[in-house]
């Protein structure tokens, strides 16, 4: 479909240019061509003689000029000739094309149409319409994987990623930017959590070993609309942000299993700011030192057992006992006490997320 819609393009313009016009995608064959007999023919390392800079170059005759889409595909457009004309006409091929490409992606690919839906691109009314028109399940169960890349990834990333899912008709893999992309992934049947974490593990696992690429991956809730991919990928892009603030060591994080974190994410800034002044009446939490506050995470993860957590740390219980005393003296909290411990608890992760400054969604 797509290259018919080159060459009915080519094929108008023909009379136009009364010279040889093509297209060529990044394997190097032509896809349409004004002299149909070509089609098909390949131009050997024709992408070697292009420097990045984008201008018309010349080779045996024809002038070339390289093209890159929105979604980071590579074509090349010729017209018959050196001479300005021709370098000319390669200008306008190339403004063509994008267009004829553009409204192709946008009324045919269903990537794109996909891509639409997640990043709010599309109206609400007109979902249902397309899916249908494309010929995609409107109810299926879906999960949204994001990957983020710890560094640009380029092209490396979204070609493990089509090889692990490669099942256009079921799955997408979309490009967001350089460093991000989203898999949705839809399952024909009851999917188990541990199945959904699975294969968010595949993907870290296979990037990290085939292309020594380091990711973090957000893991939307499970959808059984098309129209609420959108809400999923939120989701997504919400898990990774507030995993960032508070379970830094992870790589792997799901929106339903965030707990307070998320409840924080969404609390204004003003009142989180206005939560840490009532609790700490006496002193900021900023007084407490590195030694104390490790005291009391050691404190927290050992379910608030006094003896196990000088075991832990390697301290006599006393001393334990005194450095508690010595919190509640300047905050007023005696983590002993299972309420104040939980107001210190979220306290804590307030004041984290208040000092990380996480980009809101």
């Amino acid at each position: 479909m797509q290259n018919r819609l080159f060459q009915n393009a080519l094929t108008q313009l023909k009379k136009d240019f009364r010279r040889v016009i093509g297209i060529l995608d990044d394997t190097e064959t032509v896809i349409a061509c004004s002299e149909e007999g070509r089609i098909g023919s390949t131009i050997d390392n024709i992408f070697t003689v292009f420097d990045g800079s984008g201008d018309v170059k010349i080779v045996a005759g024809v002038s070339y000029k390289r093209i890159e889409t929105f979604n980071k595909n590579e074509y090349i457009v010729f017209c018959e000739g050196d001479d300005e004309a021709a370098r000319s006409a390669c200008g306008f091929l190339g403004m063509h094309f994008l267009t004829v490409k553009q409204y192709y992606d946008e009324k045919y690919d269903r990537n794109s149409f996909i891509k639409n839906i997640i990043v709010d691109n599309i109206l609400p009314g007109d979902v249902l319409y397309r899916t249908r028109e494309l010929h995609l399940n409107v109810d299926a169960t879906r999960v949204v994987y994001l990957i983020r890349a710890h560094r640009r990834s380029e092209n490396a990333a979204m070609d493990v990623l089509r090889s692990l899912f490669p099942d256009r008709n079921q799955d997408f893999v979309i490009r967001i930017d350089d460093t991000d992309c989203v898999v949705i992934k839809e399952y024909r049947y009851e999917v188990s959590k541990e199945e959904i974490l699975q294969a968010a593990q595949n993907i870290v696992d296979t990037l990290e070993a085939e292309e020594m690429i380091s990711v973090s991956v957000g893991i939307s809730t499970v959808v059984r609309n098309i129209q609420e991919l959108a809400q999923a990928y939120r989701e997504s892009r919400i898990a990774l942000e507030v995993g960032k603030v508070f379970d830094t060591e992870k790589n792997i994080i799901s929106y339903d299993n965030l707990g307070i974190g998320r409840l924080i994410y969404q609390l204004p800034t003003t009142l989180c700011e206005l939560f840490l002044k009532e609790v700490f009446k006496k002193e900021s939490i900023n007084v407490l030192d590195q030694e104390t506050i490790g005291t009391i995470q050691k404190f927290f993860e050992n379910n608030l057992n006094v003896s196990e957590t000088s075991r832990k740390l390697f301290v006599h219980r006393n001393t334990l006992v005194y450095r508690l005393d010595k919190i509640k003296k300047l905050t007023g909290l005696d983590l002993r006490e299972f309420d104040d411990a939980i107001i210190f608890k979220v306290a804590m992760m307030v004041n984290k997320y208040l000092t990380s400054e996480p980009t809101r969604i």
